[in-house]
């Protein structure tokens, strides 16, 4: 009987990552098919143990545009999805993934982080929009010359509190708030 590698997987809008821990990899086998079937053989170590991963992908791949690469320590299998969306899980039964399979955490994007192919630029071209009505400063009652005021405040103190005229440190009453001093500067 064979034994299951750690398997771990991360994917992205048209890509799937799936990359198998197994040192040491020899008599390596690799089969993908169009409909989402997977399977993994290999062997390992000097008495050469049988390793197997088969499985059914959540929905169909393009077998032409997938790429695998056999390395020291791993096999990385980059999986080109046929459909350009995101699954909501690796495989295709429901329930509980079986316990060899994990979240490649270093790969993985949340869907609502991945960049867009078209990023906005200057060649964006909003339209009819007009920014004036959104009110994110510049506009009425604003002063550039008071605004700018708040950097020439020279405070090169590390602490919170400053010693009151008196030498002592400010009071504070049971409820949080400051009994004397100058108010901080930088609240």
């Amino acid at each position: 009987m064979s034994r299951h590698p750690t398997v771990k997987w991360a994917q992205s809008s048209d890509k799937l990552f799936i990359t198998i821990d197994l040192p040491d990899a020899q008599d390596v086998k690799l089969k993908l098919e169009p409909e989402g079937k997977f399977f993994f053989s290999a062997t390992s170590g000097a008495e050469k143990i049988p390793y197997e991963v088969d499985i059914d992908l959540y929905d169909k791949v393009d077998v032409n545009e997938s790429k695998a690469s056999i390395g020291l320590r791993n096999i990385c299998y980059l999986v080109k999805k046929a459909e350009n969306r995101w699954w909501s899980r690796l495989l295709k039964q429901e329930g509980k993934p079986p316990a060899f399979l994990k979240v490649d955490w270093d790969k993985w994007v949340d869907e609502d982080e991945e960049e867009p192919e078209n990023k906005l630029g200057s060649d964006t071209d909003f339209g009819d929009f007009d920014f004036s009505n959104l009110n994110m400063g510049g506009g009425q009652g604003f002063d550039a010359d008071a605004a700018g005021k708040d950097d020439e405040i020279d405070d090169d103190s590390d602490t919170e509190e400053e010693p009151s005229a008196g030498g002592e440190p400010d009071a504070e009453d049971s409820h949080g708030v400051e009994t004397g001093g100058k108010p901080d500067a930088r609240a």
